[in-house]
């Protein structure tokens, strides 16, 4: 086991710390197991010696009342390691996927542009099933098995020591062959990781864009993706199986060859040493079931290298750095309700990760006042959603500053910069609950979602008229991302959840450019009602819907390169005069 290895089971360990009473509890079970397999070849002798001399021997009727004895007090030992067992491995997959699942909700924004959703659904959701295998296979296996072994071995010793030291050969051919196999199954386990993620992410992106699929009659490509990273999954899943799978019969056959030495050695031994038939049988016997606990213990090898692979990607994803350092926050700043002045003051920003990509944002200097509507326009890839994005902190400035209220943003607890801030996106994400808990989202439980208050969000944003439609009114369920609603009706949806918060500060990001005409204006109608008494900060390309804004920002290749009213912006002539003509003359 390398040092990687090491580290991983030194932390699967630490989960199974506050467990102990139950560990130790199952651990005495499996003792009583081993115990009683170990008693089992010790009856073997005296029954075949003096039952078998053709005289009846009054307390030999002890033995089979023993054997049954045995096996009950087995069975109930089995079971009650194997029942405390199942609750320990419970209780930490619980943990795991607890502080999985937290990483995932307090994880930067980068860590979800470099993974794709089906392979955290897969670490989440089946990796760490693989990682219960190592601590079930190991508690099982390396105790109750091993204690077994240790248990018949002493008992093979103590019979025969000659014998027993042709056994013991056993252990270090099988050690060296399972290192060997070993190697083989972490490269092929690793691989398998891999072609399942990207299996899951082919299935998660040809449903997601069911429509496109069909309209495009992609359903041939589709299915030729799949079944390459199917067909190859395969292929691997066999390799596995067959690296895996030779640790069994490569035991037995070496079990065997030794069994055939022991019978030489005994018969030998019988015509010089006078061994018994007892003694011989005995012997047999438990050699016969060391074999078996020893072929577990080899068995083991498979569903260790795959859970170990888990635990180091799930330890992977634990160990993301989170977006706002624990150490920090009791320095920081708390900001109940901010006012809505937001100043950028030589704000400068670069996607590091992509290399050779221009800087997104070059010296943005920006004055906002509390109230006042600003709107963002230029040409795709001018910067305009990166630098809305600064402000919730999605990401963090690479140079200069921005001033929530006065104080610098990086400051401010981040919980407190986000209570500030409204979003209303094109791309609307509603989950699959109720209209109540959509529109109300963020509040943990039924009860602590004000009806009244969704009631009303629901009114200014012009979805009454739906909600008296449905039968359960601000009950009913919207489906998948909003599936049962219209375009419109999902825009308004999200614009409901805007109100709902109440925030001092309203980002909207193109909120009415996929709608028809009757849908905008009723998503608009919506927005002026939201926008009212809040700084707002809108990014549209359709400039008929902010020729009212306070300030017009154009920006071109990550610079503001004209700042003013829409009416000081035309006289100007310059970019946005020019995007303003282009469109209009289109329309």
């Amino acid at each position: 086991m390398n040092a990687q290895d090491r580290t991983a089971l030194n932390r699967l360990i630490t989960y199974l710390k506050p467990h102990i009473r139950l560990i130790m509890g199952s651990l005495a079970a499996m003792a009583v197991v081993a115990g009683a397999e170990t008693s089992i070849p010790a009856l073997m002798k005296p029954l075949l010696d003096r039952g078998f001399t053709g005289q009846l021997n009054s307390k030999l009727w002890q033995v089979p009342v023993f054997l049954v004895g045995l096996a009950l007090v087995r069975s109930l030992a089995q079971f009650l390691s194997n029942y405390l067992l199942t609750r320990v491995i419970n209780a930490v997959l619980l943990k795991l996927r607890e502080q999985m699942f937290q990483t995932l909700l307090h994880a930067k924004t980068t860590f979800f542009q470099q993974n794709s959703a089906s392979n955290l659904i897969n670490a989440v959701v089946f990796e760490v099933n693989n990682v219960l295998s190592v601590l079930g296979g190991m508690l099982i296996s390396l105790v109750r098995d091993s204690l077994t072994v240790v248990g018949l071995m002493g008992y093979l010793i103590y019979l025969n020591w000659q014998l027993t030291l042709v056994v013991l050969i056993i252990f270090p051919v099988i050690a060296l062959i399972m290192s060997k196999i070993n190697r083989r199954l972490r490269s092929l386990n690793r691989e398998q990781q891999n072609l399942t993620s990207e299996l899951a992410y082919i299935v998660e992106e040809s449903s997601a864009g069911y429509k496109i699929v069909k309209v495009h009659g992609a359903q041939e490509y589709e299915m030729s993706r799949f079944m390459e990273k199917a067909e190859r999954l395969r292929q691997f899943a066999l390799k596995s199986a067959v690296a895996g799978g030779l640790n069994q019969p490569i035991t037995q056959l070496i079990a065997s060859m030794a069994l055939s030495v022991v019978l030489v050695i005994a018969l030998m031994q019988s015509a010089t040493e006078g061994t018994t038939v007892g003694g011989f049988a005995a012997f047999i016997t438990a050699m016969m079931l060391v074999i078996s606990p020893l072929k577990h213990l080899a068995d083991i090898n498979q569903p260790l290298q795959r859970g170990l692979t888990a635990a180091e990607m799930i330890f992977g994803l634990m160990d993301q750095p989170l977006e706002e350092d624990e150490d920090r926050k009791a320095n920081m700043i708390a900001l109940a309700h901010a006012k809505g002045a937001i100043r950028f003051e030589k704000v400068g920003f670069s996607y590091q990760q992509e290399v050779g990509r221009k800087d997104a944002l070059i010296d943005i200097n920006l004055d906002i006042q509390p109230g006042e509507v600003v709107a963002f326009v230029g040409p795709s890839g001018g910067g305009k959603s990166t630098l809305v994005n600064l402000l919730p902190r999605f990401f963090k400035p690479t140079s200069g500053h921005i001033f929530l209220d006065g104080i610098p943003l990086e400051d401010i607890l981040l919980s407190d910069v986000r209570k500030q801030i409204a979003f209303v996106s094109q791309d609307v994400i509603l989950f699959n609950d109720s209209i109540a808990a959509n529109v109300a989202y963020g509040a943990v439980g039924e009860e602590s979602i004000d009806r009244g208050r969704v009631i009303e969000a629901l009114e200014a944003a012009n979805l009454s008229g739906l909600v008296r439609d449905l039968p359960e009114g601000i009950d009913s369920l919207v489906g998948d991302n909003g599936n049962r609603l219209s375009g419109g009706q999902r825009q308004r949806l999200a614009i409901a959840r805007a109100i709902y918060k109440n925030a001092p500060i309203l980002i909207l990001d193109e909120a009415t450019s996929a709608l028809d005409s009757e849908s905008e204006r009723q998503v608009q109608d919506a927005l002026e009602r939201l926008m009212a008494g809040r700084t707002t900060l809108v990014i549209a390309h359709r400039l008929s819907t902010i020729e009212h804004a306070n300030r017009i920002v154009v920006l071109e290749n990550g610079k503001v390169v004209e700042n003013g009213s829409h009416e000081d912006l035309i006289k100007h002539d310059g970019l946005y005069a020019n995007l303003h003509r282009i469109q209009f003359s289109n329309a």
